[in-house]
């Protein structure tokens, strides 16, 4: 339950601002929606921290835009990123920027509540940049060759096609390295893999916020 912890949706569309908020009211979070990237930045430096439902697809200035002008004034909350249908690329990029996590719309309510979970024992954690980066070598040390090869690629942006052609490997092939990735490194999902991906990076530290590591066990 929200246990009264502090959500900001940041959407264009009303019917989804007043739907969300409804869903995450009656589960117990408080909640503050704006219409426009600009309306909550207007208020983000000196507001509650909390957690930031983020639309990618907006007039003016978008979702990504939005993150970034977080970042250059040092507001650090987490993100979770709502995207269109198939918009892998916006949703790495926005991963590569420190989202903790993005779902396609309409996201189911369990997941949803899941994602929020997470973000905010992202805000319970100290020094978790290094926390994150450590566990993010560790991690990333028991894959082969070929499931690292897998994974920078989707930190890219590449679909499985992509990448197989990239590799000379089969899409088959590929799909099988990708599960076992996810496997090894214990995730249950690609937006997880990700920030394992991007925490390791030898400039994650200077270039994005810090992410949190996810130590639940993955469901197979």
């Amino acid at each position: 339950m929200g246990k009264n912890r502090l959500v900001y949706i940041v959407d264009d569309d009303r019917a989804v601002r007043r739907s969300t908020a409804f869903m995450l009211q009656h589960a117990g979070f408080r909640v503050e929606t704006f219409e426009s990237g600009s309306a909550f930045l207007n208020i983000a430096r000196t507001a509650e921290r909390g957690c930031i439902l983020l639309d990618i697809l907006m007039p003016s200035l978008d979702g990504l835009e939005v993150q970034q002008k977080l970042i250059d004034n040092g507001i650090d909350m987490p993100v979770i990123v709502l995207t269109g249908h198939g918009d892998i690329e916006a949703a790495v990029q926005a991963m590569r920027l420190g989202a903790i996590n993005f779902y396609e719309k309409p996201c189911q309510k369990e997941r949803l509540l899941e994602g929020l979970d997470e973000a905010f024992r992202f805000l319970q954690i100290k020094d978790f940049r290094q926390m994150s980066a450590s566990l993010a070598q560790i991690r990333l040390a028991c894959l082969t060759a070929r499931e690292r090869d897998v994974l920078d690629g989707l930190t890219k942006g590449k679909s499985n096609k992509a990448i197989s052609q990239e590799l000379g490997l089969s899409s088959r092939t590929v799909e099988v390295h990708r599960a076992n990735m996810m496997t090894k490194l214990r995730v249950r999902n690609l937006a997880q893999a990700l920030r394992i991906g991007f925490s390791a990076l030898p400039s994650a530290a200077n270039q994005i916020r810090p992410m949190l590591p996810d130590l639940s066990p993955a469901h197979h």
